[in-house]
């Protein structure tokens, strides 16, 4: 029997709307950590490609070939369905359309496109600014008109909750819906009474991404999952982790002139080659000898 397409298998466990966590990776590393852990999928970070990439912030700096490369990275790395972060879309309804296209060919699942004026800023920036209701409505049609499978899916994210307020954040959010977007992510909210308006309001499966260290209030996945919400999104959770790690291990090895495996601070030289399936490989040079 074919194995369900993983998209499909996506839109099935958003739609039972039970608060499922979602880590963010910005690489296939990260991804495969990710996938160890026994997580059902991994999102692809546009601001954790740009700061670990490029080392700058998430201030719109990466551009469709940063995407598509890394996604047909985390493609080949697990066998999770993959969201991707694509900001803006990179452009008006035209150049969604071949973010989309590019993006599915990668190996994406399901894409995620905001409202935002270019050049985008992080959700949880101060600044921001939305374009028209009406010029993402257009975006989500090109995103969904583009797209081979239909279970390739389409999230339209709003960042008016900002900007023009709650109300507005909604209303935009159900014109995206209208348009065509399987799920809808109202970033930001600032309080728990927010969050409650917009599972209640928006029958379509939400994402709330917790930012840590953001503005939105921080739950646990069942409480999220209480009021309504069908994704829990942790974006750079693994990226923060690993800033600690790197930052401990480091310090560690400046402070004392040596570094080694009974420190505790580092992974093991096995597990490291564990992760990145060194044993497989071996077998193929056997194979092919």
């Amino acid at each position: 029997m074919a194995e369900m397409n993983l998209g499909t298998l996506l839109r099935q466990k958003v739609g039972q709307k039970r608060g499922m966590l979602v880590p963010g990776a910005a690489n296939a590393l990260a991804a495969r950590v990710i996938e160890g852990l026994g997580f059902e999928a991994v999102y692809l970070s546009g601001a954790g490609l740009t700061n670990t990439f490029y080392g700058l912030p998430d201030l719109g700096f990466i551009h469709l070939g940063d995407l598509a490369q890394n996604t047909a990275a985390i493609r080949e790395a697990v066998k999770l369905p993959i969201i991707v972060d694509a900001d803006t879309g990179f452009g008006n309804a035209l150049n969604v359309r071949q973010t989309v296209r590019t993006l599915e060919r990668a190996g994406a699942n399901a894409i995620q496109l905001e409202d935002q004026i270019s050049p985008k800023k992080c959700g949880h920036f101060e600044g921001k600014g939305v374009v028209s209701m009406q010029e993402m409505v257009s975006k989500v049609k090109a995103a969904v008109d583009a797209r081979d499978h239909g279970d390739f899916l389409i999230i339209a994210r709003t960042d008016a909750a900002a900007v023009e307020g709650m109300d507005a954040a909604i209303a935009r959010a159900m014109a995206y819906v209208e348009a065509g977007a399987d799920l809808t992510f109202v970033e930001a909210p600032v309080s728990i009474e927010a969050l409650r308006r917009i599972p209640l309001e928006l029958a379509c499966p939400q994402i709330v991404n917790v930012v840590i260290g953001g503005k939105t209030p921080t739950m646990t996945a069942a409480e999220y999952a209480a009021m309504g919400f069908g994704l829990v999104l942790y974006a750079n959770a693994a990226l923060q982790g690993a800033v600690r790690g790197m930052t401990q291990a480091l310090q560690s090895l400046r402070e004392h002139d040596r570094l080694d495996e009974a420190s505790g601070l580092v992974a093991t030289f096995a597990e490291r080659q564990a992760l990145v399936r060194k044993d497989e490989f071996d077998a193929l040079d056997r194979h092919y000898a």
